[in-house]
Protein backbone atom coordinates (compact mmCIF):
# COMPACT_ATOMS: atom_id res chain seq x y z
CA UNK A 1 0.00 0.00 0.00
CA UNK A 2 2.68 2.44 0.82
CA UNK A 3 4.17 1.66 -2.90
CA UNK A 4 0.74 2.67 -4.52
CA UNK A 5 0.53 5.82 -2.09
CA UNK A 6 3.29 7.20 -3.72
CA UNK A 7 1.91 8.04 -6.62
CA UNK A 8 -0.95 9.27 -8.37
CA UNK A 9 -0.76 6.85 -11.35
CA UNK A 10 -3.33 4.05 -10.51
CA UNK A 11 -3.07 2.61 -14.18
CA UNK A 12 -0.89 2.36 -17.14
CA UNK A 13 -1.93 2.30 -20.90
CA UNK A 14 0.23 0.47 -23.34
CA UNK A 15 1.42 1.70 -26.69
CA UNK A 16 0.96 -2.13 -27.87
CA UNK A 17 2.97 -3.97 -31.07
CA UNK A 18 1.93 -1.16 -33.46
CA UNK A 19 0.00 1.26 -34.47
CA UNK A 20 -1.05 -0.33 -37.99
CA UNK A 21 -4.75 -1.52 -37.64
CA UNK A 22 -4.04 -3.12 -40.89
CA UNK A 23 -1.49 -5.26 -38.88
CA UNK A 24 -3.42 -6.50 -36.07
CA UNK A 25 -4.83 -9.60 -37.43
CA UNK A 26 -1.97 -10.69 -38.85
CA UNK A 27 -0.02 -10.45 -35.50
CA UNK A 28 -3.15 -11.85 -33.62
CA UNK A 29 -2.77 -14.83 -35.28
CA UNK A 30 1.07 -14.80 -35.99
CA UNK A 31 1.66 -14.52 -32.13
CA UNK A 32 -1.41 -17.07 -31.33
CA UNK A 33 0.42 -20.06 -32.83
CA UNK A 34 3.80 -18.54 -31.22
CA UNK A 35 2.37 -19.42 -28.14
CA UNK A 36 0.41 -22.78 -28.81
CA UNK A 37 3.68 -23.82 -30.15
CA UNK A 38 5.64 -22.79 -27.20
CA UNK A 39 3.05 -24.77 -25.24
CA UNK A 40 3.00 -27.67 -26.60
CA UNK A 41 6.44 -27.68 -28.11
CA UNK A 42 7.47 -27.15 -23.92
CA UNK A 43 4.84 -29.60 -22.37
CA UNK A 44 5.83 -32.23 -24.70
CA UNK A 45 9.66 -32.04 -23.91
CA UNK A 46 8.58 -32.24 -19.78
CA UNK A 47 6.21 -34.99 -20.74
CA UNK A 48 8.95 -36.75 -23.11
CA UNK A 49 11.61 -36.24 -20.06
CA UNK A 50 9.04 -37.32 -17.81
CA UNK A 51 7.90 -40.71 -19.57
CA UNK A 52 11.19 -42.19 -21.15
CA UNK A 53 13.79 -43.72 -18.86
CA UNK A 54 16.38 -42.91 -20.74
CA UNK A 55 16.11 -39.25 -20.68
CA UNK A 56 15.82 -39.38 -16.54
CA UNK A 57 19.74 -37.96 -17.01
CA UNK A 58 20.92 -34.66 -15.43
CA UNK A 59 20.79 -32.82 -19.15
CA UNK A 60 17.26 -33.88 -19.93
CA UNK A 61 16.31 -32.78 -15.48
CA UNK A 62 17.39 -29.96 -16.69
CA UNK A 63 16.26 -29.43 -20.12
CA UNK A 64 12.91 -30.35 -18.58
CA UNK A 65 13.38 -27.15 -15.85
CA UNK A 66 14.21 -25.13 -18.64
CA UNK A 67 11.17 -26.08 -20.77
CA UNK A 68 9.27 -25.32 -17.64
CA UNK A 69 10.75 -21.68 -16.75
CA UNK A 70 9.64 -20.83 -20.63
CA UNK A 71 5.78 -21.97 -20.50
CA UNK A 72 5.55 -19.42 -17.07
CA UNK A 73 7.73 -16.48 -18.93
CA UNK A 74 6.30 -16.50 -21.74
CA UNK A 75 2.96 -16.57 -20.34
CA UNK A 76 3.77 -13.83 -17.88
CA UNK A 77 3.64 -11.59 -21.11
CA UNK A 78 2.08 -13.61 -24.28
CA UNK A 79 -1.88 -13.66 -23.18
CA UNK A 80 -2.02 -9.91 -22.24
CA UNK A 81 -0.68 -9.04 -25.34
CA UNK A 82 -3.04 -10.83 -27.68
CA UNK A 83 -5.94 -9.53 -25.54
CA UNK A 84 -4.16 -5.76 -26.25
CA UNK A 85 -3.99 -6.67 -29.45
CA UNK A 86 -8.19 -7.52 -30.02
CA UNK A 87 -8.56 -4.33 -27.68
CA UNK A 88 -8.99 -0.20 -28.18
CA UNK A 89 -7.66 -0.17 -24.70
CA UNK A 90 -4.58 -1.53 -23.96
CA UNK A 91 -4.62 -0.78 -19.78
CA UNK A 92 -2.97 -2.37 -16.65
CA UNK A 93 -3.37 -1.37 -13.00
CA UNK A 94 -0.37 -0.32 -11.53
CA UNK A 95 -0.30 -3.22 -9.02
CA UNK A 96 -0.96 -5.78 -12.08
CA UNK A 97 1.98 -4.04 -13.55
CA UNK A 98 4.43 -4.56 -10.72
CA UNK A 99 3.53 -8.53 -10.58
CA UNK A 100 3.96 -8.59 -14.05
CA UNK A 101 7.55 -6.85 -14.06
CA UNK A 102 8.56 -9.08 -10.91
CA UNK A 103 7.37 -12.01 -12.07
CA UNK A 104 9.29 -11.50 -15.36
CA UNK A 105 11.83 -10.38 -14.56
CA UNK A 106 12.21 -13.69 -12.15
CA UNK A 107 11.82 -16.10 -15.05
CA UNK A 108 14.08 -14.31 -17.36
CA UNK A 109 17.18 -14.18 -14.91
CA UNK A 110 15.99 -17.81 -14.30
CA UNK A 111 16.49 -18.89 -17.56
CA UNK A 112 20.06 -17.19 -17.72
CA UNK A 113 20.93 -19.30 -14.51
CA UNK A 114 19.94 -22.67 -15.91
CA UNK A 115 21.42 -22.23 -19.00
CA UNK A 116 24.80 -21.43 -17.03
CA UNK A 117 24.20 -25.16 -15.41
CA UNK A 118 23.64 -26.93 -18.49
CA UNK A 119 26.91 -25.53 -20.18
CA UNK A 120 28.22 -26.91 -16.48
CA UNK A 121 26.41 -30.25 -16.72
CA UNK A 122 28.46 -30.62 -20.48
CA UNK A 123 31.74 -29.79 -19.14
CA UNK A 124 31.38 -32.71 -16.50
CA UNK A 125 29.82 -34.76 -19.45
CA UNK A 126 32.57 -34.62 -21.59
CA UNK A 127 35.64 -33.57 -19.70
CA UNK A 128 35.04 -36.15 -17.08
CA UNK A 129 32.65 -38.49 -18.28
CA UNK A 130 33.65 -41.86 -15.84
CA UNK A 131 32.75 -38.78 -12.72
CA UNK A 132 29.52 -37.89 -14.51
CA UNK A 133 27.32 -39.70 -11.97
CA UNK A 134 29.55 -38.94 -9.08
CA UNK A 135 29.20 -35.28 -9.54
CA UNK A 136 25.76 -34.83 -11.58
CA UNK A 137 23.64 -36.67 -8.87
CA UNK A 138 20.36 -36.01 -8.42
CA UNK A 139 21.06 -33.77 -5.54
CA UNK A 140 22.80 -31.66 -7.47
CA UNK A 141 20.78 -31.03 -10.37
CA UNK A 142 17.93 -30.40 -8.15
CA UNK A 143 20.03 -27.94 -6.09
CA UNK A 144 21.00 -25.94 -9.48
CA UNK A 145 17.61 -25.62 -10.40
CA UNK A 146 16.45 -24.26 -6.50
CA UNK A 147 19.41 -22.12 -5.94
CA UNK A 148 19.21 -20.56 -9.60
CA UNK A 149 15.46 -19.62 -8.89
CA UNK A 150 15.83 -18.32 -5.62
CA UNK A 151 19.15 -16.12 -6.66
CA UNK A 152 16.34 -14.72 -9.43
CA UNK A 153 13.36 -14.51 -7.59
CA UNK A 154 15.53 -12.68 -4.60
CA UNK A 155 17.23 -10.10 -7.16
CA UNK A 156 13.73 -9.80 -8.81
CA UNK A 157 12.41 -8.11 -5.29
CA UNK A 158 15.54 -5.32 -5.70
CA UNK A 159 14.17 -4.52 -8.84
CA UNK A 160 11.12 -4.22 -8.91
CA UNK A 161 11.16 -2.67 -5.46
CA UNK A 162 13.47 0.36 -6.97
CA UNK A 163 11.27 0.71 -9.45
CA UNK A 164 8.09 0.98 -8.28
CA UNK A 165 9.06 2.71 -5.59
CA UNK A 166 9.60 5.78 -8.15
CA UNK A 167 6.95 8.49 -8.10
CA UNK A 168 4.59 8.24 -11.41
CA UNK A 169 2.58 11.45 -11.36
CA UNK A 170 2.91 12.56 -15.67
CA UNK A 171 1.70 10.12 -18.81
CA UNK A 172 0.66 6.83 -18.20
CA UNK A 173 1.66 5.23 -21.48
CA UNK A 174 3.79 2.86 -21.25
CA UNK A 175 5.66 2.82 -24.72
CA UNK A 176 6.05 -1.03 -25.34
CA UNK A 177 3.65 -4.05 -25.31
CA UNK A 178 4.49 -5.07 -21.62
CA UNK A 179 5.80 -3.37 -18.47
CA UNK A 180 9.70 -3.80 -18.34
CA UNK A 181 12.29 -1.05 -16.78
CA UNK A 182 13.17 1.13 -19.82
CA UNK A 183 9.95 2.13 -20.53
CA UNK A 184 8.72 2.48 -16.90
CA UNK A 185 11.91 4.75 -15.82
CA UNK A 186 10.85 7.29 -18.67
CA UNK A 187 7.85 7.57 -16.95
CA UNK A 188 8.81 8.66 -13.43
CA UNK A 189 8.95 12.54 -12.35
CA UNK A 190 12.12 12.05 -10.10
CA UNK A 191 15.92 10.64 -10.85
CA UNK A 192 16.07 7.10 -11.80
CA UNK A 193 19.76 7.08 -11.79
CA UNK A 194 19.81 4.70 -8.72
CA UNK A 195 17.36 2.51 -10.31
CA UNK A 196 19.34 2.14 -13.65
CA UNK A 197 22.61 1.70 -11.65
CA UNK A 198 20.45 -1.40 -9.19
CA UNK A 199 19.31 -2.79 -13.09
CA UNK A 200 22.52 -2.66 -14.51
CA UNK A 201 24.58 -4.05 -12.09
CA UNK A 202 22.37 -6.96 -11.49
CA UNK A 203 21.88 -7.85 -15.26
CA UNK A 204 25.64 -7.11 -15.41
CA UNK A 205 26.26 -9.44 -12.48
CA UNK A 206 23.76 -12.03 -14.03
CA UNK A 207 24.91 -12.19 -17.26
CA UNK A 208 29.21 -12.16 -16.41
CA UNK A 209 28.44 -14.83 -14.16
CA UNK A 210 26.27 -16.96 -16.99
CA UNK A 211 28.86 -15.73 -19.66
CA UNK A 212 32.25 -16.73 -17.65
CA UNK A 213 30.59 -19.84 -16.48
CA UNK A 214 29.67 -20.51 -20.32
CA UNK A 215 33.02 -19.68 -21.43
CA UNK A 216 35.38 -21.61 -19.21
CA UNK A 217 32.97 -24.79 -20.00
CA UNK A 218 33.15 -24.76 -23.33
CA UNK A 219 36.82 -23.05 -23.49
CA UNK A 220 37.39 -26.86 -21.82
CA UNK A 221 34.85 -28.87 -23.37
CA UNK A 222 36.33 -28.00 -27.01
CA UNK A 223 39.95 -29.05 -26.01
CA UNK A 224 38.89 -31.94 -25.17
CA UNK A 225 36.64 -32.23 -27.93
CA UNK A 226 39.86 -31.63 -30.03
CA UNK A 227 42.11 -34.31 -27.87
CA UNK A 228 39.38 -36.89 -29.22
CA UNK A 229 40.67 -39.57 -32.00
CA UNK A 230 37.39 -40.84 -32.89
CA UNK A 231 35.59 -38.85 -35.47
CA UNK A 232 31.94 -39.74 -34.12
CA UNK A 233 33.04 -39.35 -30.65
CA UNK A 234 34.02 -35.63 -31.93
CA UNK A 235 30.56 -35.58 -33.63
CA UNK A 236 28.54 -36.51 -31.08
CA UNK A 237 30.22 -34.23 -28.59
CA UNK A 238 29.17 -30.97 -30.91
CA UNK A 239 25.97 -32.36 -31.28
CA UNK A 240 24.95 -32.09 -27.52
CA UNK A 241 27.05 -28.90 -27.27
CA UNK A 242 25.53 -26.90 -30.30
CA UNK A 243 21.61 -26.81 -29.34
CA UNK A 244 22.68 -24.92 -26.26
CA UNK A 245 25.31 -22.82 -27.77
CA UNK A 246 22.42 -21.17 -30.49
CA UNK A 247 19.97 -21.22 -27.47
CA UNK A 248 22.22 -19.04 -25.46
CA UNK A 249 24.05 -17.20 -28.11
CA UNK A 250 19.69 -16.51 -29.08
CA UNK A 251 18.83 -15.45 -25.64
CA UNK A 252 21.78 -13.61 -24.38
CA UNK A 253 22.23 -11.29 -27.25
CA UNK A 254 18.72 -9.76 -27.16
CA UNK A 255 19.04 -9.06 -23.75
CA UNK A 256 21.84 -7.94 -23.49
CA UNK A 257 20.55 -5.76 -26.44
CA UNK A 258 17.84 -4.18 -24.57
CA UNK A 259 19.52 -3.56 -21.01
CA UNK A 260 23.41 -3.11 -21.26
CA UNK A 261 23.12 -0.41 -23.87
CA UNK A 262 22.36 3.41 -23.87
CA UNK A 263 18.80 3.96 -24.39
CA UNK A 264 17.53 6.55 -26.68
CA UNK A 265 13.98 7.39 -28.32
CA UNK A 266 15.87 6.04 -31.83
CA UNK A 267 15.81 2.91 -30.51
CA UNK A 268 12.41 2.25 -29.39
CA UNK A 269 11.03 -0.07 -32.67
CA UNK A 270 14.67 -2.29 -32.04
CA UNK A 271 13.77 -2.63 -28.70
CA UNK A 272 10.17 -3.84 -29.38
CA UNK A 273 11.71 -6.27 -31.83
CA UNK A 274 14.52 -7.36 -29.78
CA UNK A 275 11.58 -8.03 -27.17
CA UNK A 276 9.63 -9.79 -28.69
CA UNK A 277 12.26 -12.10 -29.71
CA UNK A 278 13.22 -13.22 -26.37
CA UNK A 279 10.14 -12.67 -24.85
CA UNK A 280 7.73 -14.39 -27.03
CA UNK A 281 10.31 -16.23 -30.27
CA UNK A 282 12.77 -17.66 -27.67
CA UNK A 283 10.43 -19.77 -25.06
CA UNK A 284 9.02 -21.39 -28.48
CA UNK A 285 12.66 -22.04 -30.27
CA UNK A 286 14.43 -23.73 -27.57
CA UNK A 287 12.36 -26.77 -27.19
CA UNK A 288 12.32 -26.95 -31.26
CA UNK A 289 16.43 -26.72 -31.48
CA UNK A 290 16.79 -29.10 -28.69
CA UNK A 291 14.52 -31.53 -30.57
CA UNK A 292 15.78 -31.15 -34.24
CA UNK A 293 19.65 -31.10 -33.05
CA UNK A 294 19.18 -33.81 -30.45
CA UNK A 295 19.41 -37.55 -31.59
CA UNK A 296 18.57 -38.74 -28.23
CA UNK A 297 15.39 -36.27 -28.33
CA UNK A 298 14.31 -37.31 -32.53
CA UNK A 299 15.11 -40.71 -31.51
CA UNK A 300 12.43 -41.14 -28.20
CA UNK A 301 10.01 -38.65 -29.98
CA UNK A 302 9.56 -41.20 -32.79
CA UNK A 303 9.20 -44.17 -30.22
CA UNK A 304 5.87 -41.84 -28.80
CA UNK A 305 4.70 -41.08 -31.79
CA UNK A 306 4.44 -44.65 -32.91
CA UNK A 307 3.55 -45.90 -29.94
CA UNK A 308 0.59 -43.29 -29.06
CA UNK A 309 -0.41 -43.03 -32.80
Amino acid sequence: MDIINKTQVTMFEFSGLTDSKELVPFLFIFFFLVYMVTLVGNVGMMALVCVFSTLHTPMYFLLSSLSMVDILYSSVITPNMLSHLLSSKKSISFLGCALQFYFFCSLVSTETLLLSSMSYDRYVAICHPLHYTLIMTKKKCFDLVFYSSFASFLQSVAQTSCVFSLPFCGSNLIDHFYCDIPPLLKLSCSSTFHCNMVTGILVAVCGMYTLVTIFLSYTFIFISIFKMTSNKGRQKAFSTCSSHIICVSIFMMTVFFVYLRPHSGTFDKQDKVASVFYTIMTPMLNPLIYSLRNQEVKRVLAQAMLKYF
